[in-house]
C-alpha cells in the first residue's frame, strides 16, 4: 500500500501534462476515424486507395516529425537546468532546420508517385490513390512547422495551447471532410480526394494559427523575443540533428513496418487491404491516446534528467507504465469483445467485415506490448538516449516483424491474419527490449552520479 501511495504524486504530475496531449491526440484520432468511415462508405476500393496512399505518405511524415521530436528532450533538459538562452536558441535553430527539411522531404515524397504503380497493388486502387496522395504531400510543410512549435511547448511543459489549436482544427477537418467527400454544405463533391483536400486546408490553417500565437502568447513569446541571427550556430544545429536524426530513423523503422505490411496486404487484394486498414485504424486509436502519456513521459523524464533527480526520473517513468498498461489492457478487452461489431462502422462489405473481425483479435492481444514499447522509448528519449532505441527498432520491426509477416502471410499461406501475427511478435520483442534498456541505462546513470558525488566529497575533504 505504501509503495502504491508513493506513486500517486507522479501519477498526478504525469497526468497534468498528459491530459491536454491526450485530448489533442483524441481529436486527431476522431478525425482519422471519421476519414476512414466516410471514405469506407464510398466503397471498398476507395478505402483501399486511401489506405495505400496514406501508408506511403506517413513514412515521410513520421521521418520529418522525428526531427521535431528531437527538440523536446533538449529543450526540456535546458529548461529543467534553468538555461533560458539555450532554450530560445534551440527553438530558433529547430524552426530553421525543420523548415528546410520539410521542403526536402516534400520533394522526395513527390518523386514516389512514379513508383506507386509498381508496388503490386490492384490497378483500380492505384488510380484512385495517386490524386489523393498528390493532395496530401504539400501538407508536409505545415505539419513539420506545427510539430516544431508543439514539441517546443511540450519541452517546457506547455501542452494546453497545442490541444486547443488541434481540437479546433479537427472540428474544421471533419466539417470539410463531410462537405468535400459527399458534396454537402454547398461544397463540390470530390469523393476520396475531398478527404485529402480537407486535410491539406486544415493543416495549413493550424500551422498558421500556432505560429501567430507564438508571437502573442507566453511562454512562447518570451523565447521568440530572444531570437537573433547570432543564435543560429552550427553546434546547436548539430545537437538537434544528433538527437533528431536517430529518433527519425527509430520511428521510421516502426512506421515503415506497418506501412509495408499494408502494402503486403494489398498484394492479397483490395478486401485484404481494406480489412487491414480497419484493424489498423482501431489499434491506432488506442496507440495515439497512449501517446499522450508517452509525450508527457518524455517531458517529465527530461526535466528530472536535467535537474539530476534520477530517483524521481525512474518513478515518473514507471508511473507512466502503470497508467498506459492499465489503459491498453482495457482497450485490448474492448477490441476483443466488440470485434464482430466494429467493422460495420467502416463498411457493409461482408468479406471485409469477416476478415477485419479476425484481425482485431491480434490487435487486441498486442495492446499491452504496444503500450510498453511506446512508454519505454519515450522515457529513453527524455534521457537523450536515441541510438540504442534506433538499433532496437531496426531489429524488432525490420529484422523480425517484416520477415515474420511475410513468412506467416505468404510462405505459410495464412494471408492477412499471418501478417498480423508478424506485427504482434515484432511489438512483443520491441516492448521487452526497450524495457530492459531503460532499466540498464537508469542503473548506469545512477551509479555514475553517485560515484561523482562521492568523488566530489572526497576532493572536498582533501582540500
Amino acid at each position: 500500500m505504501a509503495r502504491f501511495s508513493s506513486y500517486i504524486p507522479y501519477y498526478k504530475r504525469n497526468l497534468r501534462l498528459a491530459v491536454p496531449i491526450v485530448f489533442s491526440q483524441m481529436g486527431q484520432i476522431m478525425v482519422q476515424l471519421f476519414d476512414n468511415i466516410m471514405v469506407g462508405h464510398l466503397g471498398t476500393t476507395e478505402l483501399a486507395a486511401a489506405s495505400f496512399a496514406g501508408s506511403i505518405f506517413i513514412i515521410g511524415m513520421v521521418f520529418g516529425m522525428g526531427f521535431c521530436l528531437g527538440l523536446t528532450p533538449l529543450a526540456g533538459a535546458a529548461y529543467g537546468a534553468g538555461e533560458q538562452k539555450r532554450v530560445s536558441a534551440l527553438f530558433q535553430n529547430s524552426l530553421l532546420l525543420n523548415g528546410l527539411l520539410s521542403i526536402g522531404i516534400t520533394l522526395i515524397m513527390y518523386s514516389l508517385i512514379y513508383w506507386m504503380d509498381k508496388m503490386g497493388q490492384p490497378e483500380e486502387v492505384v488510380q484512385l490513390s495517386i490524386p489523393y496522395y498528390l493532395l496530401l504531400v504539400p501538407s508536409m510543410i505545415p505539419v513539420m512547422l506545427f510539430s516544431s512549435i508543439k514539441q517546443f511547448g511540450e519541452g517546457l511543459g506547455n501542452t494546453k495551447t497545442a490541444m486547443y489549436i488541434t481540437l479546433s482544427g479537427n472540428v474544421l477537418d471533419i466539417i470539410l471532410n463531410y462537405g468535400l467527400i459527399y458534396g454537402k454544405l454547398g461544397l463540390p463533391e470530390m469523393g476520396v480526394q475531398g478527404a485529402a483536400f480537407s486535410t491539406l486546408i486544415t493543416r495549413i490553417l493550424v500551422a498558421l494559427s500556432f505560429g501567430y500565437l507564438c508571437l502573442k502568447q507566453e511562454p512562447f513569446k518570451q523565447y521568440v523575443r530572444l531570437f537573433h541571427w547570432a543564435a543560429v550556430q552550427t553546434e546547436t544545429l548539430r545537437d538537434l540533428f544528433r538527437t533528431g536524426f536517430p529518433i527519425s530513423l527509430q520511428i521510421l523503422s516502426e512506421v515503415s513496418a506497418f506501412s509495408l505490411t499494408t502494402i503486403m496486404a494489398g498484394w492479397i487484394g483490395k478486401t485484404s487491404i481494406a480489412a487491414h486498414q480497419i484493424a489498423l485504424s482501431m489499434s491506432s486509436i488506442t496507440f495515439m491516446m497512449a501517446m499522450g502519456v508517452a509525450s508527457a513521459t518524455t517531458v517529465r523524464v527530461a526535466h528530472q534528467f536535467g535537474a539530476f533527480r534520477f530517483h524521481d526520473l525512474r518513478k515518473a517513468a514507471f508511473a507512466s507504465i502503470h497508467l498506459v498498461l492499465s489503459f491498453m489492457g482495457l482497450s485490448g478487452i474492448f477490441l476483443l469483445s466488440f470485434r464482430q461489431f466494429i467493422p460495420y462502422l467502416f463498411t457493409s462489405d461482408p468479406e471485409v467485415i469477416r476478415l477485419a473481425s479476425t484481425l482485431l483479435i491480434a490487435a487486441g492481444i498486442f495492446q499491452i506490448f504496444d503500450g510498453l514499447q511506446l512508454i519505454m522509448v519515450s522515457a529513453l528519449r527524455g534521457m537523450s538516449d536515441v541510438k540504442a532505441p534506433l538499433y532496437i527498432s531496426v531489429i524488432s520491426y525490420l529484422l523480425v516483424c517484416l520477415p515474420l509477416a511475410y513468412l506467416f502471410g505468404f510462405i505459410l499461406r495464412m494471408e492477412t491474419p499471418g501478417i498480423w501475427i508478424g506485427i504482434s511478435l515484432g511489438l512483443v520483442i520491441a516492448g521487452s527490449l526497450f524495457y530492459f534498456r531503460f532499466l540498464k541505462l537508469n542503473r548506469m546513470i545512477l551509479f555514475e552520479y553517485k560515484n561523482q558525488k562521492k568523488q566530489a566529497r572526497h576532493n572536498a575533504d582533501i582540500a
